[in-house]
């Protein structure tokens, strides 16, 4: 017999499923540019939709903020909702701004007008996860943020800072985080479908995080998906009910090793190599011993150490993306060739903003926690029981594999139930079937999540992107636009075992913008660079741009 819970909220389901008016709702306008960063066409707009889905008769609304990046050609032919990862990342103050932007576009056939919005939880929502107001506290929670490998106590130590991180969210934030889960967002991504008055199908591209909603959604609302990218794919299975995401990091350290295998075979681009014959084996344990060394005895600079947790940041950092390779690649050799001045000037270059507000700089790892951990199942009690789960984190990755150990021992430990979360198994027919985009070196998440995630989804494909580092958007290709853009202009999809091949070599300067112009003509894209510098964050183990997690 099914649980009064699953009865109800298979009512809410079918409650959710009003029909469009196919008139907009929406009043669309100019946006506030503090908050909406943009130098492309973009428009504003707020819809209120239900603060909590399981209360029929309340008349309490949660009001979204929706950002609309203007199809530049004419008539567009309807909206694509994107969702950028984390989760707990954010979107408005990303989608509006060149390059990202003109990437999006192109990759969807520049016909499509993109829209987004900050998902309950973030920062940008109107019931953000915000657990600290006390100053010391969130300083407290900022240098507390390390690699569980840091040092032999390190691991207690998160764990002891998971329980206090879960109890003070309780404290603090008890009613709206339990409004905060991947469902309740779904429900509020077909909210926005209803108020844009077109068809009433949802047109949906997510990336990391994005791809567990977007498969929350399509098993939620089969029926009404119209088309489907999930790009960069995470586990849904161990997302919601294992201790950890362990599948996430099977090709870690593969990648990794790509890093100096791709400097050996541009010796001319990558300072790690130039001027010596050293083998990418020879370089990557220099890293590995130099790892070992700033555990114990950190490099002094002039207002910086390099320890353990920093360094990680920086590699953890650079997995994201391989453009970030060539910088990495040098501060590599300045700190194994003691050329620390020149360090700590490429450091001052690229950190040259201090933090200014400290609730600010915790508040994506309140969203993760609120998110990941209200949506996931597991609850460990014991210390000795989690231990298991970080040695198979350990044993998956050795370069990240202690990472993301205080995430998981907050979760462990959470005490926030949320109002509603999905609990099926991701066996989907959808109306018309999802395309799966994984990389062939991705760091974060794995080809094999994707082709694990298509075996549920009926009659859905994996494009194969032959790139390095996480999603499509990290690997510029000809071949992923004319592929997605043919998938959103008629429902194409690529034949079964497609393999998109990298129009940027490693160490190369070619850009998505050399890309784009190659395949729309010269002149389409805006000749603005991505900013992919590493940002070192002291304190923090792994601190990502949301666009990449």
């Amino acid at each position: 017999m099914g649980s009064f819970r699953s009865i109800l909220q298979l009512s809410f389901i079918t409650l959710s499923l009003a029909q469009h008016s196919g008139t907009s709702k929406l009043q669309w306008g100019p946006c506030n540019r503090t908050e909406v960063p943009g130098d492309i066409p973009v428009e504003c707009s707020t819809l209120l939709v239900p603060l909590d889905y399981t209360l029929r008769n309340s008349s309490e609304t949660l009001q979204l903020d929706l950002v609309k990046v203007i199809a530049p050609v004419k008539p567009s032919k309807g909206s694509i909702l994107f969702n950028f990862g984390g989760p707990g990342g954010t979107a408005r103050d990303e989608i509006g701004v060149t390059p990202i932007a003109q990437e999006l576009l192109a990759l969807t056939g520049r016909q499509y007008d993109l829209v987004a919005f900050d998902p309950r939880g973030t920062s940008g929502s109107k019931i953000p996860m915000k657990c600290y107001d006390n100053e010391y506290e969130a300083w407290s929670l900022f240098f507390d943020q390390k690699p569980s490998n840091g040092s032999d106590a390190e691991l207690g130590n998160s764990w002891a800072r998971g329980h206090m991180v879960s109890e003070q969210c309780l404290k603090t934030q008890k009613k709206t985080g339990s409004l905060i889960s991947s469902a309740f967002t779904a429900r509020d991504m077909m909210q926005v479908v209803d108020a844009l008055g077109e068809d009433g199908l949802l047109r949906y591209w997510g990336f990391s995080y994005g791809t567990t909603l977007g498969a929350t959604i399509a098993a939620m609302f089969p029926d009404r998906i119209d088309g489907m990218i999930l790009d960069g794919v995470q586990n849904p299975h161990e997302y919601y009910h294992a201790q950890a995401d362990f599948q996430e990091w099977t090709d870690s350290d593969k990648v990794f090793s790509s890093i100096f295998t791709g400097c050996v075979a541009n010796r001319e681009n990558c300072a790690l190599a130039t001027g010596n014959n050293k083998t990418a084996d020879e370089l990557e344990q220099a890293v590995w011993d130099l790892l070992d060394r700033v555990k114990y005895n950190p490099i002094a600079l002039r207002n910086l150490k390099i320890d353990y947790t920093l360094l990680k940041s920086i590699i953890v950092n650079a997995l994201y993306n391989s453009k970030q390779w060539p910088e990495l690649a040098l501060s590599l050799h300045y700190v194994l060739s003691d050329q620390l001045d020149l360090l700590q000037d490429l450091l001052d270059a690229v950190n040259a903003t201090g933090i200014t507000d400290i609730f600010a700089a915790i508040q994506q790892t309140q969203s993760l926690a609120g998110i990941h951990c209200g949506d996931n199942m597991v609850r460990t009690e014991k210390f000795e029981d989690f231990v298991p789960a970080v040695q198979y984190m350990y044993n998956t990755s050795r370069i990240i594999g202690d990472a993301l150990v205080n995430l998981y021992s907050t979760c462990a430990q959470w005490k926030i139930e949320p109002k509603e979360r999905y609990t099926g198994d991701f066996n989907v027919k959808t109306k018309n079937p999802v395309l799966f985009i994984g990389n062939s070196h991705d760091a974060l998440t794995p080809l094999v999540s994707a082709k694990n995630v298509s075996a549920t989804f009926e009659d859905s494909v994996v494009l194969e992107v032959i790139g390095y580092g996480h999603a499509s958007l990290a690997a510029p290709s000809a071949c992923t636009i004319r592929t997605t853009s043919a998938y959103w202009a008629n429902g194409t999809l690529p034949p079964e075992g497609k393999v998109c091949e990298l129009d940027a070599p490693l160490y190369s300067n070619v850009t998505w913008a050399d890309v784009i112009d190659k395949v729309y003509g010269n002149g389409t894209f805006t000749s603005v660079k991505r900013d992919l510098s590493f940002r070192p964050t002291v304190g923090t183990a792994l601190t990502p741009p949301s666009i990449w997690k």
